[in-house]
């Protein structure tokens, strides 16, 4: 089984993998590591979605949509 990879993202001190993983029924699944910090201090959070895309790219593209979205909540500053 091929996993596909897109390149890594990094987004300020996050950095972005998705990965795109052929299912035996056919489709793609997608997940994504969110990771931080350096050496005993990191930290990864992995995303796994729910449903199938008809491609990889398109697994791709959706998991990292959703980091950056992730991202995005944690690091706007609330309105006051």
């Amino acid at each position: 089984m091929t996993l596909h990879h897109h390149n890594n993202i990094a987004v300020g001190k996050y950095l972005v993998s998705p990965l795109a993983k052929p299912q035996d029924t056919g489709g793609y699944a997608a997940s994504v590591s969110i990771r931080s910090g350096r050496g005993s201090g990191t930290h990864d959070r992995v995303l796994r979605f729910s449903g199938l895309f008809d491609s990889a790219a398109s697994a791709l593209q959706y998991a990292t949509e959703h980091a950056l979205g992730w991202i995005q909540e944690r690091t706007t500053p609330a309105c006051a």
